[in-house]
């Protein structure tokens, strides 16, 4: 374990191991983080890098959950002034109820997990609030659209047809109108050779990424680490 993530601390470490081992190595795959890049790139010089899709595809599916996020406070604003000119007016706010229930405000809170679902894994009460919130808010249809449109070009087998399919991807979402996804397509842009890379053989470290997840999980259960050679010694005994 290193700590922090500092590349020059993370090269020491890894110039431990003799260079004839790290010539060997053909395949990093990494996130976009430039500090990573720099590392892998002095410690194994004849790899190539590989930005996982995880770390892609949450950038994107992020920029989705900002536009749901945008749009929510704009309701909090709007029930705010809302609640001012009654209580101006000395009358009682009476907040807009929808079909299902929900006020404007609640159902994009409540629509947070159904937007990382595919429709046809969504539930009947699902399906309803989904269709008032894509006709309430037609921004979040397109950016749920773009998001899952994303996540299908790695379903592809062929780098030719990714290479289509990411330049399409791009335009799309630098016409949609929404400044999340202009972040997310430059992202893709300045990364792409390294997002590319994946299609070589499909190489990810999925199971780095779970079992970071389970540790962190394992961290929150313990409320922090207030002693950090038992949590190391914890570690050990229930990952190793």
């Amino acid at each position: 374990m290193i700590r922090g993530t500092r590349s020059e601390d993370i090269i020491n470490v890894l110039n431990r191991i003799a260079l004839s081992k790290r010539i060997e190595v053909v395949e990093v795959s990494l996130d976009m983080a430039s500090n990573m890049r720099k590392a892998c790139e002095m410690a194994f010089p004849n790899a190539t890098l590989v930005i996982d899709r995880f770390h892609v595809v949450r950038l994107v599916m992020d920029a989705m959950q900002h536009a749901r996020i945008d749009q929510r406070w704009k309701e909090i604003d709007k029930e705010n002034d809302a609640i001012q000119q009654a209580r101006s007016k000395g009358t009682r706010y009476k907040p807009l109820i929808l079909s299902n229930g929900d006020t404007p405000k609640q159902l994009l809170a409540r629509s947070r997990y159904l937007l990382y679902k595919l429709p046809s894994q969504w539930t009947q009460s699902q399906l309803h609030r989904v269709a008032l919130l894509f006709q309430l808010y037609p921004s979040i249809e397109k950016a749920y659209r773009l998001a899952w449109d994303f996540r299908s070009i790695y379903n592809s087998h062929s780098k030719e047809r990714a290479i289509q399919l990411f330049q399409d991807w791009i335009r799309q979402a630098k016409d949609v109108g929404i400044d999340h996804f202009n972040t997310a397509s430059e992202a893709v842009l300045n990364h792409f050779e390294g997002i590319l890379a994946f299609f070589n053989n499909r190489s990810t470290n999925a199971h780095a990424e779970s079992l970071n997840a389970q540790i962190k999980l394992f961290r929150a259960n313990l409320r922090g680490v207030s002693n950090t050679k038992l949590f190391l010694y914890r570690l050990q005994k229930v990952f190793a």
